[in-house]
């Protein structure tokens, strides 16, 4: 790890607009900053090998647009990899006793894999798709964490080692505004995840069965967010119809 004020991040994801997606959610969140975006499990490994290794300051193979030279203290892991399982990136993480910390970033929800994850030492899991408050809640959560433990001796104790954890799992959720459901929030973005093209608040209730209104508001609400890209719809008669699309 490196002794930086701020956090050294690499994305693990092979898809190519969600690795944009998380790396420009990092740049977004005070005290990170991307140590490096990887496409597979080899290019993962092999950018925490470098950096670990002598000279660790040279940073990784595979940093598109990111700080090189800093160290990665954190993994952001998607389990679906072309050519690993995150399971098995992580035991390799974990076996070639690499100093890095890793949160699952996935769409996976396998309780069999969560445990597996659980139990190679994560640190958080996000089930996609998620909004960029929830990203940031899970990051910053992480920085607390990292804090507690940087602060305590060489010898711990239970209170301190209770303390940090403790931060991992904040007890008081992000809070929706008065009247919304964290289901059907979910159930929005995972539409607009999977839609092949922008949807407008009226396609967005027909597929969902809900009122119009009820889906502008939860549209906006993501909007708001910025998990969300909206924009005039044009083409239509009378004023422009706004249209909305996931960012990534």
């Amino acid at each position: 790890m490196t002794d930086s004020k701020t956090i050294g991040v690499l994305v693990v994801e092979d898809e190519e607009i969600p690795a944009e997606a998380h790396a420009e959610y990092v740049r977004r969140i005070p005290g990170f900053r991307l140590a490096g975006i990887a496409r597979t499990g080899t290019e993962a490994i092999t950018a925490l090998k470098v950096d670990a290794g002598p000279g660790s300051g040279s940073g990784s193979g595979s940093n598109t647009g990111s700080d090189a030279g800093q160290g990665i203290d954190l993994v952001l892991l998607d389990m679906n990899l072309p050519d690993l399982h995150g399971l098995d990136l992580l035991r390799r993480i974990r076996g070639a006793g690499l100093p890095v910390d890793v949160i699952a970033i996935t769409a996976v929800r396998d309780l069999a894999v969560v445990r597996g994850a659980m139990s190679g030492g994560i640190v958080g899991y996000l089930i996609k798709p998620f909004t960029f408050s929830a990203f940031s809640t899970k990051l910053t959560t992480y920085a607390e964490y990292r804090r507690r433990m940087g602060e305590q001796a060489a010898s711990t104790t239970q209170s301190e080692v209770d303390s940090a954890f403790a931060a991992l799992r904040p007890t008081v959720a992000t809070p929706l505004p008065k009247g919304m459901s964290g289901e059907t929030l979910e159930a929005v973005a995972d539409l607009l995840k999977r839609a092949p093209s922008p949807l407008s608040a009226s396609e967005v209730s027909a597929e969902l069965a809900m009122s119009r209104i009820t889906a502008r508001r939860y549209l906006e609400h993501l909007a708001e967010e910025q998990s969300v890209l909206r924009s005039p719809r044009y083409g239509t008669r009378g004023r422009p119809e706004l249209e909305y699309s996931w960012r990534w």
